[in-house]
């Protein structure tokens, strides 16, 4: 275990030897700790004997003896150990109060007081154990007049007005398909203990971070928010539109659809060049950015009709060549199955439990000199129980 820990260490990589204990379930806490670990932290996830809820979720690897194990819970806790404690229990309780007097960070995404009801809060723990980065992230944070609701995913991105200008003119709400408030929310936090690890190592002094999933889905709104407060008019559904942009949306080619984004002037009059449309270039409609976005259902219809006749293929190609940003709709096996992911070298694969090497996507800003961490596979439930404490053995107790 110990000599496991110490090549972890041994990489150079900017947290190595960062200890990080996780209280985390499904997926913003977790992905928050799964970056860390990605850089090189020791995150040791503390689990309730059953188990981080998304353990229970599919798709399952199974064994020819009946052991499972969730794809959902790998792709967010590679890197990562787990230990299984029940705060309820006396003995289990000192052993994980004892860790957090080893740990530099804690992270956790329970609803705001729960760990303060075993002695596992901020105050208490700052007090005993100075230089403690203290994490939380919740669906409204801890001011908030809601901070006692639950939150998942597609609640904060309804509560957010994400849901409000996602789907189609006149359409339903509609929630997005990657589950952007868990994941938005999980990189504020990490960014922002990396983000304090300096100071609080020189100065010795205990941070907590309130990170609410809500507010940190309004930071990213940014545009939208402007546009609100800009103009005193809420920001609407526009399918794949832009308030501000024309073209820059979904066309259907005769195949299959395909986006275009010609964000100015001169890659306006190449769309126009491209597909036939010079009159466009000199109607007044059309003239300037700010004439496109307004009229850009008319605009839309236009260009429609050219598009589709010919392949996107042929689209793709044509536009590409004059410099005019463009891509094609594509899906997730497209895009996994493509030459992008395997020519940056995104796509790895991880040791899963019962799984076996397993395609995975590896953290995605590459840094020169440094290879992907993929040393440690999604820890089995427990695994790392009797490990942990004799690696992370603290030199007093916080009993």
């Amino acid at each position: 275990m110990e000599r496991e820990a110490r090549e972890a260490r041994s990489t150079g990589r900017p947290l190595e030897g960062l200890r990080v204990l996780e209280f985390g379930h499904v997926l913003a806490g977790p992905f928050a700790g799964m970056l860390l670990a990605d850089l090189g932290a020791d995150v040791v996830k503390v689990e309730s004997p059953d188990g981080d809820q998304m353990r229970g979720w599919p798709p399952f690897a199974q064994s020819d003896d009946g052991e499972t194990f969730s794809h959902n819970f790998a792709s967010v806790n590679r890197n990562k150990r787990s230990i299984v404690a029940d705060l309820k229990d006396a003995d289990d309780l000192a052993r994980v109060r004892q860790l957090c007097l080893s740990a530099e960070v804690l992270l956790e995404n329970y609803r705001p007081g729960t760990l303060d009801r075993f002695g596992l809060g901020f105050n208490e723990l700052s007090a005993r154990h100075p230089g403690l980065i203290y994490c939380s992230i919740s669906g409204y944070g801890r001011t908030s007049p809601y901070a006692d609701r639950g939150a998942y995913d597609v609640v904060v991105q309804a509560t957010s007005g994400l849901m409000s200008v996602t789907g189609s003119d006149g359409g339903e709400p509609v929630k997005c398909g990657v589950p952007v408030a868990d994941i938005v929310a999980g990189l504020y936090a990490a960014y922002t203990v990396v983000a304090l690890l300096p100071s609080v190592r020189e100065s010795g002094e205990s941070r907590y971070i309130d990170c609410p999933m809500l507010d940190c889905m309004l930071a990213a709104s940014a545009l939208q928010t402007s546009e609100y407060w800009g103009t005193g008019v809420t920001p609407r559904r526009l399918g794949s539109a832009h308030p501000r942009n024309a073209p820059y949306q979904a066309f259907n080619a005769s195949d299959y659809p395909f986006v275009v984004a010609a964000g100015s002037q001169p890659l306006w009059t190449e769309v126009c060049e491209a597909t036939g449309l010079l009159s466009l270039v000199d109607d007044p409609r059309f003239e300037s950015q700010a004439a496109r976005a307004t009229n850009q259902a008319a605009l839309a219809t236009l260009l429609q009709d050219v598009f589709s006749t010919k392949t996107a293929a042929e689209w793709l190609d044509e536009l590409a060549r004059r410099g005019v940003p463009c891509g094609p709709v594509n899906t997730f096996a497209d895009v996994l199955e493509g030459d992008h992911v395997r020519a940056t070298g995104l796509l790895d694969e991880l040791e899963v439990p019962v799984a076996g090497r397993t395609p995975t996507i590896v953290y995605p800003a590459r840094v020169s000199g440094l290879t992907s961490r993929l040393d440690r596979a999604p820890p089995r439930l427990g695994e790392h129980t009797t490990d942990v404490p004799l690696d992370w053995a603290p030199t007093s107790s916080i009993r």
